[in-house]
């Protein structure tokens, strides 16, 4: 069971990492991950609530159970910059009048009233306005101590120690400048009055505040993609009760209620047409700009627009159920989940803190020990408490993985997880399934080819004999010949496996393989060599003859998309080996393969045999798997990443990483570039947050021989995190379907391909033959009505009978018992006197 909870009180990685440990050590919980970003937790496990609640809160943080009810809007509003703000709006001010004092009158000579000339009242005030700027931005410091006294110290920590220690450093200051003027020590009081740093323990907080503020616009950007998904979806709905049309809240809508739709109107719930026709703008779900039309019995979404035709619908998916709300649960729950580039990040904010407290300590000593001064080494020591910045190394990652799932949102492709996301723009090798995928998976009329009369008459000719069949060769012949005037014909019969027969008034009409018609003796060989010629195309010759009189040939094929080959490119382009999959013979899988362009082809594999391919092909690099996620589940399941295509509303293929909702190629090669985009987003963000640290708390300690002023440090600090949240905002400039900017990989070898797909045993390579011995069989007609009856059993894949040795000798794709042979043959009559 999974569940999502609302954390409160992180404020950096140190603090994600903390309650990731604290819940994951709870038994019954399988799996924690917890994101910075949008400040959530998703639990894997059986373990209660209420005990996860109580560890998160035995952390020191807060934890709430988000109710499934409670609306996506509401879970990712802002409520935390609101707050910002209004802390900056009363905090600002009050540090600006404490530094025109402290910095503007005593270092520049700003124009001030007498009385601040006395050191002693001047740090008073510094003191008073110091201890109100604590105060406004105190969740710093509750924050802050309670995480260290819950041994667990995070960013908050690092503030408080520095600010509270930049406060009670200037206090004793104070105190020291009192004691002084009380015995005429004048000297001293001016020496230690020009070292008080009320002015850094206000401003570090209010600095960090401002970084805080900006660091959450930019986050708050970074889920605009969802947001705006939210906004779509429909408030109202005209529903029809008795008769009448009622406007009611969109939540009010039931399965089963009709609902009408004018022209210009959102579709307010999934549902299917059942008056009317229309055209509707799908792009907000799938991205594909051209409108969709809609007839009666056709699905509509909910937030799709109506662009013209009154339309009456019944609702058949409503509230959370619906394709909009699946959407916007799989992009945010994808940013829930834990990327495998955020472990690097975790690992270090485990141990970052605790070592920057341990580290300012050491500065402060060694300095000491150098012969500096307490003045001078506790500014060094404050420097590198302020500087640090965990925050960074806990953004890096996630706010990329919103930004780059938002923007494949957007063209309709959905990650569900972050891992998804960076391990897609790893792929070296990807498997396509050849029908649905390369080819559009409805075969079509590709070419007529009469021997006598016109391609009209032989088209009607051959939809009139095929009517009657359900077979798909045979419906795409008759959907060829719509508009014509079909002849209605008699005593149809189906031949499985062969073709069909029946009459036209006293014609015999007969129409199937070149098989069937060369026993039947009513080809040449310019029809063989022509319907040979159309195989080599990728395409299925249909015969069609009337009265034992060839009336000619009908090709039909499943055509290739019309973006598969540039798809199939621009792979090849990003140094990525394309391997098609089909169960087709390997004459028409070849022609396919050529008219494609793939690297690749595996010829007569079954369904079930896509998985061991893709297993073999793992040993090469990392593969991806691109199907229709229903019939590919296990393949899909093995691959490294499972890409279902051609989703439509079914976003929730149990079996694929990632849900492809338009039928395109293209859509694939651009999901693996905006996941390509995002490593490289991620690998900056990296970079920026250890470098950061690597170059500043060096500058910090001062081993460059720069004393740095902990207001300066606190400056840094509050940028970093900024700088994090607005590189990932660059990956909204990403163009998914752009490939000038692709980089080539080095890509897998044809021979190490070749060697891969050799040591796949598939349907050609396991092929195996029995002999049955058949009493009865006198001549060519038995033969053929043996042949035919063995050939109907599954995995039979040929079968030859010979009534002169009386013997059937079948060949197997898969083991079929004797049993099932003998009872096809014995059922025509014939008996079966033993099988080897």
């Amino acid at each position: 069971m999974s569940n999502f909870y609302q954390v409160k009180g992180m404020s950096c990685a140190a603090c994600q990492a903390r309650v990731e440990k604290a819940v994951s050590g709870l038994d019954d919980v399988t799996s924690c991950s917890v994101s910075l970003l949008t400040n959530s937790m998703q639990v894997e496990g059986a373990a209660e609530p209420a005990a996860i609640i109580r560890a998160v809160e035995e952390a020191g943080y807060g934890a709430v159970l988000m109710d499934p009810s409670k609306s996506r809007d509401e879970i990712l509003k802002d409520h935390e910059t609101p707050k910002l703000k209004r802390r900056l709006m009363i905090s600002v001010p009050v540090l600006l009048i404490l530094m025109y004092f402290s910095m503007g009158h005593m270092m520049w000579d700003f124009p001030a009233p007498s009385v601040f000339d006395n050191m002693i009242f001047l740090g008073f005030f510094e003191l008073v306005l110091a201890i109100a700027v604590m105060i406004i931005n105190g969740r710093f410091f509750t924050s802050g101590l309670s995480s260290l006294i819950h041994r667990a110290p995070n960013m908050d920590t690092l503030v408080a120690l520095g600010s509270g220690a930049s406060f009670l450093y200037s206090l004793a200051e104070l105190i020291l400048m009192i004691t002084a003027n009380a015995s005429g020590d004048h000297h001293t009081v001016m020496k230690y009055g020009m070292n008080l740093y009320f002015e850094s323990a206000a401003m570090i907080p209010t600095l960090i505040t401002v970084g805080k503020t900006l660091e959450a616009v930019s986050k708050g950007h970074t889920t605009d993609a969802i947001k705006g998904l939210i906004e779509l979806a429909p408030k109202t709905a005209v529903i029809i009760r008795d008769g009448d049309e009622l406007t009611v809240p969109v939540e009010d809508v039931n399965i089963g209620d009709v609902f009408v739709v004018r022209p210009g109107e959102q579709i307010p719930v999934d549902g299917v047409v059942i008056k009317g026709q229309t055209s509707i703008n799908e792009s907000a779900l799938t991205g594909e700009s051209i409108p969709a039309d809609k007839a009666e019995a056709d699905m509509v979404y909910a937030a799709t627009m109506n662009l013209q035709g009154y339309i009456k619908c019944r609702a058949v998916k409503v509230g959370e159920d619906t394709t909009l709300s699946q959407i916007i649960r799989t992009v945010s729950d994808a940013a829930a989940t834990k990327a495998p580039l955020a472990r690097i990040a975790d690992r270090v904010s485990a141990v970052f803190v605790p070592a920057v407290i341990a580290l300012a300590a050491l500065t402060f000593v060694g300095w000491m020990i150098a012969g500096q001064s307490v003045s001078y080494s506790f500014a060094r020591g404050v420097c590198v408490l302020v500087i640090s910045c965990p925050c960074a190394l806990g953004l890096a990652t996630p706010v990329a993985v919103m930004v780059g799932s938002g923007v494949g949102a957007k063209s309709g492709i959905l990650y569900k997880t972050a891992e998804a996301l960076e391990v897609c723009g790893r792929t070296q090798v990807i498997a396509l399934d050849k029908t649905g995928t390369v080819t559009s998976g409805a075969p079509a009329v590709t070419d007529i080819i009469p021997f006598t009369g016109d391609k009209e008459d032989l088209l009607r000719l051959a939809a009139s004999l095929e009517m009657g069949s359900e077979h798909p060769l045979a419906r795409a012949v008759v959907a060829a010949s719509e508009g014509l005037d079909l002849f209605e014909v008699t005593e149809f019969e189906a031949m499985p496996g062969h073709g069909v027969r029946a009459r036209l008034n006293d014609s015999k009409l007969l129409g199937g393989s070149l098989t069937l018609f060369c026993e039947n003796h009513l080809t040449d060989d310019a029809t063989v060599n022509k319907a040979n010629a159309l195989s080599e195309e990728g395409k299925t010759p249909l015969l069609f003859a009337m009265d034992d009189k060839c009336a000619g040939i009908i090709a039909v094929a499943d055509p290739i998309k019309a973006d598969s080959m540039e798809a199939i490119g621009q792979l090849a382009g990003m140094g990525i080996a394309t391997v098609m999959l089909t169960g087709d013979n390997k004459t028409t899988a070849k022609a396919i393969s050529r008219q494609a362009n793939v690297t690749k082809v595996v010829a007569g594999v079954l369904p079930d045999e896509k998985a061991g391919v893709i297993k073999r092909l793992s040993s090469l690099g990392r593969v991806a798997m691109a199907g229709d996620g229903i019939n590919d589940a296990p393949a899909l399941t093995v691959a490294d990443t499972g890409i279902a295509i051609g989703a439509g509303a079914d976003i929730a293929i149990d079996a694929a990483d990632i849900v492809v909702m338009k039928s395109t190629l293209t859509d694939v090669v651009a999901a693996i570039r905006i996941s390509r985009a995002t490593i490289r987003n991620i690998h900056q963000n990296l970079f920026w947050a250890f470098f950061y640290n690597v170059i500043c708390i060096p500058l910090a300690i001062g081993l460059y021989g720069i004393e740095m002023k902990p207001v300066y440090g606190a400056a840094a600090m509050a940028l970093s995190s900024f700088f994090v949240c607005m590189n990932a905002l660059r990956l909204n400039l990403i163009r998914p379907y752009d490939s000038h900017g692709d980089k080539r990989i080095s890509m897998v070898s044809d021979g190490a391909l070749d060697d891969a797909i050799k040591a796949v045993t598939i349907k050609e390579d396991k092929t195996m033959t029995k002999t049955l011995e058949v009493e009865g069989m006198m001549c060519e007609h038995c033969e053929a009505r043996v042949q035919m009856a063995l050939e109907a059993v599954d995995n039979v894949t040929l079968a030859v009978a010979d009534h002169n040795k009386g013997t059937a000798v079948v060949t197997l794709s898969a083991e079929v018992s004797d049993e099932v042979l003998k009872n096809a043959v014995e059922a025509q009559d014939y008996k079966v006197l033993g099988i080897k």
